[in-house]
């Protein structure tokens, strides 16, 4: 199967960091699944992201606080059978990182045998840096996430723009330098203002990935399954979608109820 791109060498975290360098813009959606991986991998995908935002879209969940490291290491495991060229991220979840390095630590080798991955992403800035340093050390690779913190949305009790405040943008500017001093090889960047982007993506050497946070990151990340429109319920203004999924997968299985009420399927043909 033809791809996006006519490299089809293994994407490292160098690599994304060399895509930054020379400009290239880096590709990355969520996948949770064999099937799913499979697809985006042989699409050409630099980036996969085994997100906890499974949560939401395939268990249901209000939040991504639910979801358990043995979730994760299930939909990390499944992803990285279908995935042979990308570079497999999947997300630390809630609690598996919370200011005790040694455990988070545990968990994180824990996360990194079971799945096969190639990194890890962790939510927080400076409040998880001891946690962040102990994993790299330990020769972990890890994705930072700044902004718009899922697994801390209780805490801001709304899923509205960050960092509009001076304050807020400054310490997010502090976090992001910490995080690349430390050692994470990337971050994400959520809901954040452009021109903040913009700011934070100068200043770094590391590549920024962006979500609902303007064209300046050096790459861009969605919800598979939000970008494919099987998902309808959902419609942030950052969001493009370039198929109706949900449309097309309902017209399929109509067309299959009405074959299968009108004994049309199974025909003589598809019969032994």
């Amino acid at each position: 199967m033809s791809t996006y791109t006519e490299d089809n060498r293994k994407v490292t975290t160098r690599r994304l960091i060399e895509m930054k360098q020379r400009g290239e813009k880096i590709s990355m959606l969520t996948a949770y699944d064999y099937s799913m991986a499979s697809i985006l991998d042989q699409a050409g995908l630099d980036v996969i992201l085994v997100g906890d935002s499974a949560s939401n879209v395939m268990v249901g969940n209000i939040t991504t606080l639910p979801m358990t490291i043995d979730q994760m290491i299930y939909h990390g495991r499944s992803v990285m059978n279908g995935a042979k060229r990308a570079l497999v991220i999947v997300d630390m979840p809630f609690g598996t990182v919370s200011g005790n390095p040694l455990k988070s630590l545990e968990y994180a080798i824990r996360m990194m045998k079971e799945t096969g991955a190639d990194a890890l992403k962790i939510e927080g800035g400076e409040e998880v840096i001891p946690d962040i340093k102990k994993i790299i050390d330990a020769g972990i690779p890890v994705m930072g996430h700044l902004g718009l913190m899922p697994q801390s949305i209780n805490k801001y009790g709304t899923y509205n723009v960050r960092a509009k405040d001076n304050a807020e943008a400054d310490k997010l500017i502090k976090d992001a330098l910490l995080l690349q001093e430390v050692g994470c090889f990337g971050m994400v960047l959520e809901k954040i203002p452009a021109e903040l982007t913009k700011t934070v993506s100068s200043q770094l050497t590391i590549p920024t990935i962006g979500i609902g946070a303007g064209p300046y990151a050096d790459g861009q990340v969605l919800v598979v399954h939000d970008m494919l429109g099987i998902n309808k319920n959902f419609s942030p203004k950052f969001l493009r979608r370039y198929a109706d999924l949900h449309t097309v997968m309902t017209e399929a299985v109509q067309g299959y109820i009405k074959d299968v009420k009108s004994t049309d399927f199974p025909n003589d043909n598809e019969s032994y």
